[in-house]
C-alpha cells in the first residue's frame, strides 16, 4: 500500500479538518464535536482482542504459555487479518475509543478542536492531533500553533501517549516536545466514571497549558540568544561525533546533517524575519525543517512516522533540550 495508511475495506482511516493533507486520503469534517464522531470519520470505530497463540509441528498444534497476539475483531478469520503484535497474558489492549475520549472533556470546554486522525502501520498504532485555540507569538509574525498529538499502539510495544507538537506557520515545521522526568503525568484514565474523567480532564488540561506557557517562554527566549561564535558547538551537541573514530560512515553522516542545518540557519523558511535572523531559535527551526523537509527515501506514511515518534521526533526533541541548556549558558556568560 503506497501509502501505508491503513485500509479497512476500501476506505482510508484518516479523517482531518481543513486543508487536505499530504496523501490526499481521508474524511473532511468540518468541526467534530466527539470523539465518537472523529473515529468513525477516520474508519478507526473497529476493536481488537487477544487470541492465544500456538506452535505447529508434525500435524499437532500445541499452545504456547502465556503468549497471545492481537487482532482487529472484523477481520479476525480472513485470509488477510493482520496481527499486530505478541504479548503476554496480563495485556489488556486499550480500544480506539476508549483512548480517543481522552479529548472529549477537553473538546467539550472549548479548549480543543479535533484536526486530524488515523491510522499507521495495517492499524498497529492509531493516532490522533488536536489543536489548542491559542497561539505563540515568538516574533512579529512568526506564529506557532499549539497541537497535541496522542497516539496508541496495538502491537503492545507502549502505552497511550501524548506530545506537545506545536507547529510554526511560516515552515510547517512540528516542533516536537516532550515531558520531563520527575514532571507530572499526563493521565488516560481507564475508567467509565464519568466523575473521574473530568477531574482527569481538568488536572490534564492545567498541565498542558503550563506545559505550552513554559515551551513558549522557551521560544521566546530562543529569538534573544544570538547565535554568533555558538552555532558550530550546538549543532555538534545535535549531532554528536560517534564514540567510535572507526566509525566513518557515522561520522561523515553526522558532519553532512551539521552541515544541511547549518545552511538552513540562515536560508531556513521565516529564519530571515526581524526578531529571529542569527538567533538560537532560528538554528533550532533549521534543525526541525532538515527533519520535516529534508530530502529522504520514505514513503509519506513512513516520514509521518518518523517525524512523529521515531529517529527524527529524538533529534528534535535533543535539538529543543539542547537550546534549553545553550540558553542557560549564554545567560551565565
Amino acid at each position: 500500500m503506497a501509502h501505508r495508511i491503513y485500509i479497512d475495506d476500501g476506505k482510508a482511516a484518516m479523517m482531518y479538518v481543513g486543508q487536505e493533507p499530504w496523501h490526499g486520503l481521508g474524511t473532511k469534517l468540518e468541526h467534530p464535536a466527539t470523539a465518537e464522531e472523529a473515529i468513525k470519520a477516520a474508519h478507526l470505530d473497529w476493536t481488537v482482542k487477544k487470541i492465544p497463540l500456538y506452535a505447529w509441528g508434525e500435524g499437532v498444534a500445541y499452545p504456547i504459555d502465556d503468549k497471545f497476539t492481537v487482532v482487529p475483531v472484523h477481520l479476525w478469520g480472513q485470509e488477510k487479518c493482520p496481527t499486530f503484535g505478541i504479548v503476554g497474558r496480563d495485556y489488556t489492549p486499550m480500544q480506539n475509543h476508549e483512548a480517543f475520549q481522552f479529548f472529549d472533556p477537553i473538546v467539550g470546554e472549548g479548549a480543543a478542536i479535533y484536526h486530524t486522525a488515523g491510522a499507521l502501520d495495517e492499524g498497529r498504532r492509531i493516532w490522533l492531533l488536536a489543536k489548542l485555540p491559542s497561539d505563540i507569538e515568538v516574533a512579529a509574525g512568526d506564529i506557532t500553533h499549539k497541537y497535541l498529538l496522542l497516539s496508541n499502539s496495538h502491537d503492545g510495544t507502549g502505552s497511550v501517549q501524548i506530545k506537545f507538537t506545536p507547529t510554526r506557520v511560516v515552515c510547517h515545521n512540528t516542533l516536537t516536545m516532550a515531558l520531563q522526568e520527575g514532571e507530572s503525568a499526563i493521565r488516560v484514565p481507564h475508567t467509565r466514571d464519568i466523575n473521574e474523567r473530568l477531574k482527569a480532564a481538568r488536572e490534564n488540561l492545567h498541565l498542558i497549558n503550563t506545559k505550552y506557557e513554559e515551551i513558549e517562554r522557551v521560544m521566546t527566549d530562543m529569538a534573544r540568544v544570538m547565535m554568533e561564535g555558538r552555532l558550530a558547538n550546538y549543532l555538534k551537541l545535535v549531532f554528536p561525533d560517534p564514540p567510535s573514530s572507526k566509525d566513518r560512515r557515522e561520522f561523515e553522516r553526522m558532519q553532512e546533517q551539521r552541515r544541511r542545518a547549518a545552511v538552513l540557519f540562515t536560508k531556513g523558511k521565516g529564519n530571515d524575519l526581524k526578531g529571529v535572523a542569527g538567533s538560537l531559535w532560528a538554528a533550532y527551526n533549521g534543525i526541525t525543517e532538515m527533519i520535516d523537509h529534508g530530502r529522504n527515501r520514505r514513503t509519506p506514511e513512513q516520514h509521518l512516522e518518523h517525524i512523529w515518534f521515531g529517529g527524527g521526533c529524538n533529534v528534535k526533541i535533543r535539538a529543543y533540550e539542547v537550546a534549553k541548556q545553550q540558553m542557560q549558558k549564554a545567560w551565565r556568560d
